[in-house]
């Protein structure tokens, strides 16, 4: 039996393979495995002793080597909005085929209650691993703070935080609080984790206003919070680059924040690591300080 990590480049991935190996209940890395696309994108990883299996979520073929009966596989959530359920499903299918004991899958805070766009293809995908049969575990990660501290460029550079988010408030967690939750499942008693749906948050909601003040604060800068209607913000960001349907995203996910759907705290992910988890103002200056 393996632990198999899909996705196992991408900046989640990573640090769920950084805390199997690392964690409180450390795993031989020759029982871990790391799927991924690009074998030299993951040569760090082979140099760890952790085994690679090459698979794309694109090319269902390829996934038939990738797992093996009493694997326990945590299913990351591609990045291709608009193709994540045919990928997940061709994930699903490969895992029943191998027979594997254990399918985590990192979905979105909520669950089928989450009524913002970018949940769609997460609900359809819970569907489609509770029709497969296969013991599963659902990690409903709520919202990463780095989805914020990513973009302190701009931030700095027009000394405002822009959105169209009212004074709805966020119980982010950081992303490597959420890679702690998914080893945790992965590597503790099939028992208490099977057939569970975790609700996954930080233990504080803050606000937009707060989180500018915060980086004001580390900054010493002039840093303010400007709401504006979602039209204005969605122009904003495609007269950046965003493209447009991204960016529609981007505002609806605001209005999610605004109706408090990303505020939920239900204390799963602090349970699941087993301590507080990680304030904004420790990955604000995490991030000011290029780490």
């Amino acid at each position: 039996m393996s632990i198999v990590v899909t996705g196992a480049t991408g900046q989640l991935g990573r640090l769920v393979v950084d805390a199997l190996l690392a964690g409180g209940s450390a795993v031989p890395a020759e029982s871990v495995v790391a799927v991924v696309r690009d074998k030299e994108k993951a040569a760090d990883l082979a140099e760890r002793g952790v085994e690679l299996r090459i698979a794309d979520y694109s090319r269902p073929e390829t996934l038939a080597e990738a797992f093996e009966a009493g694997d326990r596989v945590l299913l990351i959530s591609g990045s291709e909005v608009g193709r994540r359920v045919a990928q997940h499903a061709a994930v699903i299918d490969a895992a029943k085929a191998a027979g594997v004991a254990q399918l985590a899958y990192t979905g979105v805070l909520g669950g089928d209650e989450a009524d913002f766009d970018l949940a769609a293809e997460h609900k359809e995908t819970e569907r489609l691993i509770l029709g497969s049969g296969l013991p599963y575990t659902l990690l409903r990660n709520g919202w990463y703070t780095e989805n914020y501290t990513a973009n302190l460029a701009p931030v700095l550079a027009h000394g405002a935080v822009v959105a169209n988010a009212g004074e709805g408030r966020i119980a982010s967690a950081s992303r490597a609080d959420y890679a702690a939750a998914a080893a945790a499942v992965l590597t503790g008693p099939a028992e208490e984790h099977l057939n569970k749906a975790y609700e996954l948050s930080g233990d504080t909601a803050w606000s937009l206003a707060e989180y500018a003040a915060e980086v004001a604060a580390q900054t010493g800068r002039e840093i303010t919070y400007s709401n504006v209607p979602a039209e204005a913000h969605l122009a904003i960001l495609t007269g950046a680059g965003v493209p447009e349907a991204f960016a529609e995203i981007l505002v609806d996910v605001d209005r999610a924040v605004e109706q408090g759907a990303l505020a939920v705290r239900t204390g799963d992910l602090a349970r699941l690591i087993g301590r507080p988890t990680t304030p904004i103002a420790v990955t604000i200056k995490e991030a000011l300080n290029g780490s």
